[in-house]
């Protein structure tokens, strides 16, 4: 894969350590409906982000299959539909969800679940902090689907895409295995192909107009690309993998 230009590695910023960014699911006052049915209702498919430290490379007893089994990871997983959708193609293989925010974690696991699926699971947690939730090489294949892209510069170092955010996916995944990463904002897209290329993955392949592009017939249209192609914008997408 050809590399991307030079000039774009401006725009990269130095590695940070993080540290999880939210609010204990426990002892929430006025806790909504959302947070009742995390801890309630769907309770054996979703975790909060104490259990889900807890699993932490135990996540295939969770799902009860074996340990050789694969398993994915959705970041981000909104309202679901991909989710849904995704666990729905390959019943073979497990697909965790991983969400902060109460309400689209809630409606994705129901989706799911509504869909008769059994090997949909999902979580709460900050992404910038998957080392506190997986072990070395635990996990297969990754989808990053519109992560938010934090246009302002001085808001760059919230993004999820960094070079320790990387370092550390790398570790956790299994040989072989890729990242999917598609997003709406072209300013994101040119500050994650140069850190993509400075990381240990190999850049398998990227382009500026997927929905006219070789990938077009294999790709989910997520809720978030058909409001951006009514108004004729660009999906932006690459795939890169651990060899």
């Amino acid at each position: 894969m050809k590399k991307v230009d030079p000039s774009l590695r401006q725009k990269i910023q130095p590695s940070r350590r993080r540290t999880p960014r939210l609010v204990a699911t426990e002892g929430l006052p006025n806790p909504t409906e959302y947070v009742l049915a995390l801890q309630g209702e769907f309770r054996d498919w979703a975790l909060d982000e104490v259990r889900a430290q807890s699993a932490k490379g135990k996540w295939r007893e969770v799902f009860g299959v074996s340990p050789e089994a694969p398993m994915d990871l959705e970041i981000g997983t909104g309202n679901g539909y991909f989710f849904a959708h995704q666990a729905g193609i390959a019943k073979e293989r497990s697909l965790l969800g991983l969400e902060i925010k109460f309400k689209p974690l809630i409606q994705s696991i129901r989706r799911a679940r509504r869909a008769g699926l059994t090997n949909a699971r999902i979580c709460r947690y900050d992404a910038s902090c998957l080392e506190d939730l997986f072990a070395s090489n635990e996990l297969d294949n990754v989808f990053i689907h519109h992560p938010d892209p934090w246009p302002r510069q001085r808001d760059h170092k919230h993004r999820l895409i960094q070079t320790e955010f990387l370092d550390n996916l790398w570790t956790l995944m299994k040989p072989g295995s890729e990242v999917s990463f598609k997003t709406d904002s072209e300013d994101y897209f040119d500050w994650t192909l140069p850190l993509v290329n400075q990381s240990k993955f190999n850049l398998l392949y990227s382009t500026r107009d997927l929905h006219h592009s070789d990938w077009a017939n294999q790709n989910f249209v997520t809720h978030f690309e058909q409001i951006f192609l009514a108004k004729g914008q660009p999906i932006f997408y690459c795939r890169f993998q651990k060899n």
